[in-house]
């Protein structure tokens, strides 16, 4: 089995107003989509949050200890900062920590299976080597149709279209408070032309899961059932907002038969993925793990 590509979207900000979606979304969620996918998945950013082991190496003297230190720290919440434009929260740290540990168990495991020949001081080489050797050992289970459906069901905001909305933005410059938008919102449903004030943006088939990254959750409940055709002063989580929904697109479910393709290499990666962290997982019992900043430990 090829060792699986890995990929990460954490670079990639939440823009200002919204981005051209894929063809097919999926619905809101209270977390980041980075964090509902595999840890191992983030080995690119751990080589590249904290190439620079040698901040570990200066502060552990034993080889079975991990220490997770302010540095570690430090490196994830400006590099967080950096792509996302704010700091991490504390489920967001934890998950870069365990990104961090996986990849600092799979280099040195690395370095016990001596796949480090060839590639002196390459960090981010050994670990990709170590974990070639990790996905070597996964075996998927037998795939039938049962099986494939089970995942289908459960994953199924993966695979339907989501509804798609068509509206315009009335953009006034600056920063307005409510009244200021509500008078002008008025004055756009009694026909008063508004491009003097505002420049006009349109959009077209925008899902759902756009109008919450983009405005927010409150914003797209309030706005979805609201009249077609109608002007309307929204608050979003930048302000308020002239807007006017002018098309929804009901959403449609998609059909097992025609997405099995796609159901059964997304099982597929999944289930490796799995297997993979597991692996890692019980590699790590080995280490005793200890955090500098928050005082906590883990051992065998």
């Amino acid at each position: 089995m090829s060792t699986p590509t890995l990929n990460l979207d954490l670079a990639q900000s939440v823009p200002s107003q919204p981005a051209e979606p894929a063809r097919t979304a999926k619905p809101p969620s209270p977390h980041p989509s980075w964090l509902r996918e595999p840890l191992l998945h983030f080995i690119v950013l751990g080589g590249f949050l904290f190439a620079a082991d040698h901040f570990l190496a200066a502060k552990t003297d034993e080889s079975h200890t991990i220490v997770v230190g302010a540095d570690v720290d430090s490196e994830a919440t400006e590099t967080f900062k950096a792509a996302r434009g704010r700091a991490p929260n504390a489920q967001e740290l934890e998950a870069l920590h365990r990104v961090w540990l996986d990849n600092e168990v799979l280099y040195r495991e690395g370095l016990a299976l001596q796949v480090d020949k060839g590639d002196p001081a390459i960090r981010e080489r050994v670990i990709f080597k170590a974990l070639s050797v990790v996905d070597s050992n996964v075996k998927l289970p037998p795939a039938n149709d049962q099986l494939l459906r089970s995942w289908f069901e459960a994953h199924r905001d993966k695979y339907d279209e989501p509804a798609r909305f068509d509206f315009e933005e009335a953009a006034l410059s600056g920063t307005n408070p409510e009244a200021t938008v509500r008078e002008f919102v008025a004055a756009l449903n009694n026909g008063t032309p508004g491009d003097a004030k505002a420049g006009l943006r349109v959009f077209k088939a925008r899902p759902h899961s756009n109008l919450v990254d983009s405005y927010g959750a409150d914003f797209a409940k309030i706005f979805e059932a609201g009249a077609p055709g109608t002007w309307q002063a929204l608050q979003t989580r930048d302000g308020w907002r002239a807007m006017r929904l002018n098309a929804l697109t009901p959403p449609k479910p998609a059909v097992f038969e025609v997405v099995r393709g796609m159901v059964m290499q997304d099982w597929s990666d999944a289930t490796a993925s799995e297997q993979r962290s597991a692996a890692v997982r019980a590699m790590s019992k080995k280490y005793k793990i200890t955090y500098e900043k928050s005082e906590r430990s883990s051992g065998e």
